[in-house]
């Protein structure tokens, strides 16, 4: 009998974000599963083939650069095999990420993650990072305030 979507889902982020138990992937995460990156952009929603050995590369990725990034769960919606998951994942930027130096500030990163359950396995996901917030925290990008100002400055 096949592990219910929710708790799939939840092993997801508990086991392997929060306990970095990556054995836990070739569990619940099918060879064949595809990872859509959401996007606000004119171009195709970018999609990659993403099997246990490539998330397991993600996520260490991620905790190269933030070690103690933890993610909690805001809320979870299931229907039938899909589930919606609102997630902050909040941790350290000790090291390099995407060519970024370390900056040593905490960020919080909202997500809304989808995932399709099949035969208690991830075969399918579709993410939506708040990119904005994150680089504005990181210093990439100026705050909304800034930006703001900056526009109004340039029309007078």
């Amino acid at each position: 009998m096949s592990m219910d979507p929710t708790d799939v889902v939840e092993r997801f982020f508990t086991e392997v974000w929060n306990r970095r138990d990556f054995a836990a992937l070739d569990e619940i995460v099918d060879q064949t599963c595809v990872t859509h990156q959401v996007r606000s952009a004119s171009e195709p929603i970018s999609t990659a083939a993403r099997g246990p050995q490539a998330l397991r590369q993600h996520i260490e990725a991620w905790l190269a650069a933030f070690p103690d990034i933890r993610v909690t769960t805001d809320l979870r919606c299931a229907c039938g095999n899909d589930v919606i998951s609102w997630v902050t994942m909040r941790g350290t930027h000790r090291a390099a990420w995407q060519g970024v130096p370390p900056t040593g500030r905490e960020i919080t990163i909202r997500t809304v993650a989808q995932h399709r359950i099949e035969d208690g396995r991830i075969v399918e996901d579709w993410v939506m990072v708040e990119t904005l917030g994150f680089y504005q925290q990181l210093g990439l990008i100026p705050s909304m305030q800034e930006l703001l100002s900056e526009r109004a400055a340039k029309k007078t």
